[in-house]
């Protein structure tokens, strides 16, 4: 039980551990931060290169180069005193385990202490480290510094298809894995393409054309039109892209070097989308037998692709039944 009393608390005084994120521009911190910065008895920080030092300075905080022990801080902090403690970006692991070693030890009338982030990352912030290591990693690896587009293409694809297997067997932590390795690809090639000559872009001129796009062919989310019901959404979204692009016939823009199976649902997707009645063609040999599987398994809101896989999962499974 406590029996100091409130006079005796206040002075022992108070310890602020103030943390901020490295992805958030140095100098825009919260107001509860400056709140306790200018009311400090003394600002302490260990790095002298720390970003947010100049703007802290700038703005009339007066900041101590220092790295005091845990006995130290308590020392400063008696009569009342405020002492802020600008985190390093490693935090200050050694500083607080020395005051929960005195905390604990009973023997030392200890500050209040708290823990104060200053700035916080918004959603997505993780990608700017993401940028950064490939940055570095284009620069300083022998492997990764001699890539090409071309050269990494097989591995988009391979990539593509283990987030598809992800997907299918339910593994949320291949899943989230997998993911990560498709945006490493994007990332990658984008890094890339800013050392062309010729045309250079950026992962921040990929970014923005994406969300032109999305915002463009959703008028019912960013717009003035209406939709209720996802066919409506798909209709939106086939109307503008046709629009931007400017197509003649509604098989342009489908990839023809996708897997077979794929390609004839997407152009049945396609032909069915504009109302197009078109017959199958007629021939000879199991080419036109699987297209028309293809063609009813589109009709049917079924992916073929999908379809076959799981189909050969089920032989996969009969065959090593068979091997036992």
């Amino acid at each position: 039980m406590n029996t100091a009393s409130p006079e005796a608390e206040a002075a022992t005084g108070r310890v602020v551990l103030l943390t901020t994120s490295h992805r958030v521009a140095p100098g825009l911190l919260s107001w509860p931060a400056w709140q306790a910065l200018r009311a400090a008895d003394r600002v302490l920080c260990a790095d002298a290169a720390h970003p947010q030092l100049p703007y802290l300075r700038e703005a009339g905080i007066a900041v101590d180069e220092a790295s005091p022990a845990a006995e130290d801080l308590v020392d400063l902090c008696a009569g009342g005193h405020t002492v802020v403690v600008v985190a390093t970006a490693e935090g200050e692991p050694a500083l607080t385990d020395g005051l929960a070693r005195l905390a604990g030890s009973g023997r030392v009338a200890m500050p209040e202490l708290e823990l104060l982030p200053a700035s916080y990352d918004l959603p997505g912030a993780r990608l700017l480290d993401l940028v950064q290591v490939m940055d570095r990693i284009r620069v300083a690896c022998p492997w990764s510094s001699r890539q090409t587009h071309q050269g990494l293409a097989k591995y988009g694809i391979e990539e593509a298809y283990e987030l598809v297997e992800a997907i299918e067997d339910g593994d949320r932590d291949e899943l989230r894995e997998e993911l990560g390795d498709v945006l490493l690809q994007v990332v990658f090639h984008a890094r890339i393409a800013e050392e062309d000559p010729q045309a250079p872009f950026s992962v921040d001129d990929v970014a923005a054309g994406i969300v032109t796009k999305l915002i463009h062919r959703h008028p019912h989310v960013f717009g003035d039109e209406t939709a209720s019901t996802p066919e409506e959404v798909k209709e939106h979204w086939l109307r503008t892209k046709a629009e931007e692009k400017r197509r003649t016939s509604v098989t342009e823009g489908i990839p023809v070097h996708q897997p077979g199976l794929a390609l004839a649902a997407k152009l049945a997707s396609r032909a069915r989308t504009a109302g197009l009645d078109v017959p199958l063609p007629q021939g000879d040999g199991i080419g036109y037998e699987l297209l028309a599987l293809a063609v009813r398994a589109e009709s049917q809101g079924v992916d073929p692709e999908a379809a076959l896989r799981a189909a050969a999962r089920a032989y996969r499974d009969a065959i090593r039944a068979a091997e036992d």
